[in-house]
């Protein structure tokens, strides 16, 4: 298996675990760290839905508490390939140097795929000189 077909298991996996009771709307995600560890996370919602997170978020908060502070790849699993809402857009650029060496690989239950560079998904992300020397 490729390092990204990895990432799809590790993430269809993450999404068993999703606690979405609210949207129905489970999600799973599966990132690549800097370490060449994979971190993975699922939704888990709250009915106070600001307080929900996203798979997205908590890969990446996993991966930093884990002490590695970029990624290369993320793969996030739906049942139709949905891409990753904004803040989590967001808090991936938080994350990455070269958002346009950054793969965003989105996947559908029936295996359709789509992959984007996150550059392509937030071109023009918030960012900062801290960003630079903290990675």
């Amino acid at each position: 298996m490729t390092r990204v077909e990895d990432l799809i298991v590790a993430a269809r996996g993450a999404k068993l675990n999703a606690y979405a009771p609210y949207s129905v709307y489970s999600v799973g995600a599966a990132v690549l760290g800097a370490d060449n560890q994979v971190y993975t996370g699922c939704n888990v919602e709250n009915i106070s839905y600001g307080l929900t997170i996203c798979a997205e978020r908590t890969a990446l908060v996993k991966m930093v508490s884990n002490g590695c502070r970029a990624f290369s790849h993320i793969v996030i699993a739906t049942k139709d390939g949905g891409t990753p809402c904004g803040a989590c857009r967001q808090f991936m650029a938080e994350f990455c140097q070269k958002p346009d060496q950054v793969f965003v690989i989105c996947i559908s239950d029936s295996g359709q795929s789509s992959e984007f560079t996150l550059s392509e998904l937030l071109p023009h992300s918030f960012s900062s000189d801290l960003r630079k020397t903290q990675n």
